[in-house]
């Protein structure tokens, strides 16, 4: 980026020279951080809780990070089985530790090692993934290692993140590639893209009866992964909420960040939420996708990124995400 014509840098000049900077100090800082990786668990009292923790090692405490995945069987590092692995959570998780940053990633109730706490889906809710990541803020809180207490929620894990943090005691709150539409709304106009008119009709009844609060055992085949009668449970409680009315009930420091790129949630997402907080500071990446990956708007080179754990972050993700945990810290 070339200078302005009065020898200033422009302000897109000025976040490259940031990501530079930020892409010259992960190089040299992999080298020399020193990182505690291990597990921890939760006791929920109704089953137990499996992560990971990364602490950078530091004299004084440091900034902690309770990442929250999203929507289904998606795991703490960001992988979902029927969509593949591509370590997102887990990359990121490392570029906040390489940088004094630690951090807790979990599996949810029902996903991957915490499959036992609640095994069957038909009892899994929104409230309880809500009442999970309070707890889970409320053992970060009481460790002395840690400072800050940032609760940073991915995709569907935005909403979660808003709804525990006031109960949390949260310091700020990042919503990462989150919808400010109701759930259902998202999924009628992604639906919309890809089932004919019949499908697509019994998909809209399936969204109202579900919106109105009632279970629909009539689901057609190629509905079943969506609707299935098990999963109907939790989408009830997931459509009773409001993700840019949480959003607006904030009152600690937010950051929202989304990706121009990203098939599954719109750029308009992230301006309805900055609507609802006009307080917390918006950062759009260009290029980035839901899997935080610079990819074009291909359809095959998108999915292609969900499986490929390989491709590097979005250099401007950490940028702002630590430029924003940086603003948190005393001084």
């Amino acid at each position: 980026m070339l200078p302005s014509p009065t020898g200033t840098l422009t302000n897109d000049g000025v976040m490259m020279l940031r990501v530079l900077i930020l892409s010259l100090t992960l190089f040299t800082g992999f080298a020399q951080a020193t990182v505690l990786q291990r597990p921890v668990t939760l006791d929920t009292g109704s089953g137990e809780l499996f992560g990971s923790l990364l602490l950078p090692k530091s004299d004084s405490p440091v900034p902690v990070v309770l990442i929250i995945s999203g929507s289904g069987p998606t795991d703490r590092d960001g992988n979902n089985p029927d969509g593949g692995r591509n370590d997102s959570l887990k990359r990121l998780a490392w570029v906040l530790a390489k940088h004094n940053v630690a951090s807790v990633r979990f599996d949810k109730r029902g996903v991957a090692a915490s499959l036992a706490a609640t095994p069957d889906e038909r009892n899994l809710s929104v409230d309880a993934y809500v009442a999970d990541a309070v707890a889970w803020s409320r053992q970060l809180k009481a460790d002395p290692r840690f400072g800050p207490l940032i609760l940073l929620g991915h995709s569907e894990g935005a909403l979660i993140a808003a709804l525990a943090a006031p109960q949390a005691g949260a310091a700020a709150v990042i919503s990462l590639s989150g919808s400010a539409r109701p759930i259902d709304q998202v999924l009628r106009q992604q639906l919309a893209r890809q089932l004919p008119p019949a499908l697509m009709q019994r998909s809209n009844e399936l969204l109202d009866s579900l919106k109105a609060g009632h279970p629909d055992d009539n689901v057609p085949a190629p509905l079943q992964v969506i609707f299935r009668p098990s999963v109907q449970p939790y989408l009830i409680s997931l459509f009773r909420e409001d993700p840019a009315a949480a959003f607006a009930r904030l009152k600690m420091p937010a950051l929202i960040v989304q990706g121009s790129n990203d098939m599954q949630v719109q750029v308009d997402d992230a301006r309805r939420l900055n609507l609802a907080k006009p307080d917390a500071s918006l950062a759009l990446i260009d290029g980035m996708n839901h899997v935080l990956r610079i990819v074009p708007n291909d359809v095959k080179r998108q999915l292609a990124s969900y499986k490929d754990p390989n491709l590097p972050l979005a250099a401007e993700l950490g940028t702002r995400i630590l430029e924003f945990i940086d603003g948190l810290r005393p001084r």
